[in-house]
């Protein structure tokens, strides 16, 4: 059952989680486990107030955050303002000039060969944006697959450019409004000013302002030679570095939100309700990935599918994903804050394909 796949993890690998599966559109299950904010400091000391986690909380989406950015790109598709194999030159002249042959559509599935980060707290502010579209070429355009933050932090500007808004508007007006996603935004949420204490957001780092500067992959045993120099606050503020060095609006990650929220996007994938869907979903024959790549969107991602194969989608940093299988007519949603109190800590990958299976299951449970 959904729920000892929860509480067998919680808070071993995440402190908080929760899960909900739907078939047709329908919530078969959703379970909630553990506690939004468990951790007062990176060593791991007990809060002295931790709420539980619901079904209603708000987590980090982390690189869920992509697909919404992709689905602003392609609703501008639709409309005629941007076109996926035009150079994106076309719209960014001053970075892109000497690099003719990358198009919108190399960015989606990171085939651009762009340096797959760049660092840029360290750049004042007003540069930040201008650095990262700045960002050198280090692998062929056209493949192999190299996973790249940067290039969908590009497609976000592309997007306001060719929108003529803000990309926290776009996905506003574009995606969240129209689907009803009451829940769902850039920054720290309006609602969670209103909130007495405890509040509704997941920490995604220590719970009061002192968050660990930890590189990808760091375990718990490495934080005490890691440089605590990160000052943001860990709840309710976009836990990846440079979306919050952008102030909180990135092309990659930023977006916040629930589970119910992430289940109606993902069934509003399924069944097509968004503009080109399809296009977005199919299998674009990246070379070299280690799953097949649509725009923006995986497909059959063994780090998260588990035995939904052909379960398309996207995981997050935090410890979140999204899965979509048209076949089997699932949609699951895993949202956590696997980052709190620090990054790295092993489990996740286990989590993401216990859900997945206990989807399956259902399907053919009587």
């Amino acid at each position: 059952m959904l729920a000892d796949v929860l509480s067998a993890t919680v808070p071993s690998v995440v402190p908080a989680a929760v899960a909900v599966i739907a078939v047709d559109g329908e919530v078969v299950a959703a379970e909630a486990a553990g506690e939004l904010v468990r951790y007062t400091d990176p060593d791991g000391t007990l809060a002295p107030v931790r709420p539980p986690a619901r079904r209603d909380s708000v987590f980090d989406l982390a690189s869920i955050s992509k697909l919404f950015t992709t689905s602003v790109i392609l609703s501008l598709v639709a409309e005629g303002r941007l076109d996926l194999d035009a150079p994106v030159a076309t719209w960014l002249p001053a970075f892109y000039a000497d690099r003719p042959h990358i198009t919108l559509r190399h960015l989606l599935t990171h085939t651009a060969g762009l340096q797959p980060t760049h660092r840029v707290d360290h750049v004042p502010p007003a540069a930040r944006m201008d650095t990262i579209l700045a960002t050198p070429i280090t692998s062929p355009v056209g493949g192999p697959y190299l996973y790249t933050d940067v290039g969908m932090v590009t497609v976000g500007r592309i997007a306001e450019i060719a929108g003529a808004a803000p990309l926290d508007e776009l996905v506003r007006a574009r995606v969240t409004e129209p689907l009803g996603l009451t829940d769902t935004a850039y920054r720290r949420l309006p609602f969670l000013e209103d909130t007495a204490p405890p509040p509704l957001s997941a920490a995604t780092g220590p719970s009061r302002e002192s968050q660990v500067s930890a590189g990808q992959g760091h375990a718990p045993a490495d934080v005490s030679r890691i440089a605590k120099t990160e000052c943001h606050r860990a709840i309710g503020e976009v836990h990846d570095e440079t979306a919050h060095s952008l102030g909180g609006v990135a092309g990659h990650a930023g977006v916040f939100s629930t589970a119910d929220d992430v289940l109606r996007y993902g069934e509003a994938l399924r069944l097509g309700h968004l503009p080109l869907t399809d296009e977005m979903t199919r299998d674009h024959d990246v070379k070299n990935a280690p799953f097949r790549h649509g725009l923006g969107v995986r497909i059959g991602d063994p780090a998260v599918v588990g035995p939904l194969t052909d379960a398309f989608g996207h995981s997050g940093f935090t410890g979140t994903s999204l899965l979509v299988d048209r076949a089997r007519r699932l949609t699951v949603v895993l949202l956590t804050n696997a980052v709190h109190p620090v990054r790295g800590r092993p489990g996740i990958r286990e989590l993401r394909h216990a859900v997945a299976a206990e989807a399956l299951q259902i399907v053919f449970r009587p």
